[in-house]
């Protein structure tokens, strides 16, 4: 079959909601698409660990502190799933990580944001996690295999973190005046940040319908942030903190709520690299991985040497 007769069966398949694997014939399109949007998303959960990592020996108790440890080891470990699943595609992991250390991939824009205190751990359990769960959750039904099993995987443990996130929060909230402060004053400044994670409005997102053609997505980022919305106004409301959007109410028509406007100057800066932390981020995992050469040299040597001897001794 020519190239043309290709993408027509490749599309079929898609159409009758067939899973697409490594060895598959694929449009070279599709497969750029699913290298950029993966590592893009391994990016992510590296760069995650560090706001929260900054708190693990802070943390108010030692059952907290083994919790943000367990969290933090965790997004390590999806990390590295994804990028497992991306080099099915043909790319290699050092080629990944060091196109997003020196500037030339990207990561979400929600982690280039201070952690001040311990109430920002608390709401990014509860927000940022319950955003990444219903992204996650809809990418666990993508069309390339090995991305829908990596995130199948990484939603079971992203469920525990919103929970413990949201169970942390609603103590605050029904503490002290000056924890109740500090949990609203952390939900204010992440609440527009988390919006903006799900990307660009859909009129001026440059991927999205193409992806949804393909099924790597199966909702637009808007429909994305409006189920957010839908199941986070009603959770605020149960642990008492409030929403930072005086435009949020209740459209019985739709059966939806209604948000204010995102501030999109301040997302499109922080992609650019301008956000409040873009730069100490960056420099820290770079700095990360040029001073841990010297241990992936010495995996690398091993697993050459153990390679020889067991041939040698075959």
């Amino acid at each position: 079959m020519d190239t043309k007769e290709k993408s027509d069966v490749f599309q079929k398949r898609i159409d009758n909601g067939e899973k697409i694997e490594p060895k598959d014939w694929m449009p070279e399109r599709y497969r750029k698409q699913l290298i950029r949007m993966m590592s893009q998303h391994a990016h992510s959960e590296i760069v995650g660990m560090l706001p929260e990592g900054n708190w693990i020996t802070r943390a108010p108790s030692l059952k907290r502190k083994m919790v943000l440890l367990a969290k933090v080891q965790d997004e390590a470990g999806h990390g590295l799933y994804l990028y497992s699943a991306t080099e099915t595609l043909g790319v290699k992991r050092k080629d990944l990580v060091e196109d997003y250390l020196y500037g030339k991939a990207k990561y979400s824009s929600i982690f280039n944001y201070p952690t001040l205190t311990y109430a920002d751990i608390c709401v990014i359990g509860w927000l940022v996690d319950g955003a990444a769960i219903v992204n996650q959750t809809m990418l666990a039904k993508s069309s390339y295999g090995p991305y829908a099993r990596a995130n199948l995987r990484i939603c079971k443990e992203e469920s525990f973190h919103k929970k413990q996130g949201y169970e942390m929060l609603a103590k605050m909230a029904g503490g002290t005046p000056e924890q109740q402060k500090m949990a609203q004053d952390a939900v204010n400044r992440w609440w527009w940040p988390t919006l903006m994670m799900f990307g660009p409005p859909d009129e001026e997102s440059p991927n999205s319908a193409e992806l949804i053609t393909w099924a790597v997505k199966t909702k637009t980022n808007d429909e994305l942030r409006q189920s957010f919305v839908d199941r986070t106004v009603m959770e605020a409301r149960k642990i008492g903190v409030t929403l930072p959007d005086p435009d949020l109410k209740y459209n019985e028509e739709t059966g939806h709520w209604e948000y204010g406007e995102i501030p999109w100057d301040e997302f499109w800066r922080v992609i650019k690299g301008d956000g409040p932390m873009n730069r100490e981020r960056l420099k820290a995992r770079r700095k990360a991985y040029e001073e841990g050469a010297w241990v992936r040299e010495a995996a690398m040597e091993y697993a050459r040497k153990k390679k020889y001897r067991e041939g040698k001794a075959s």
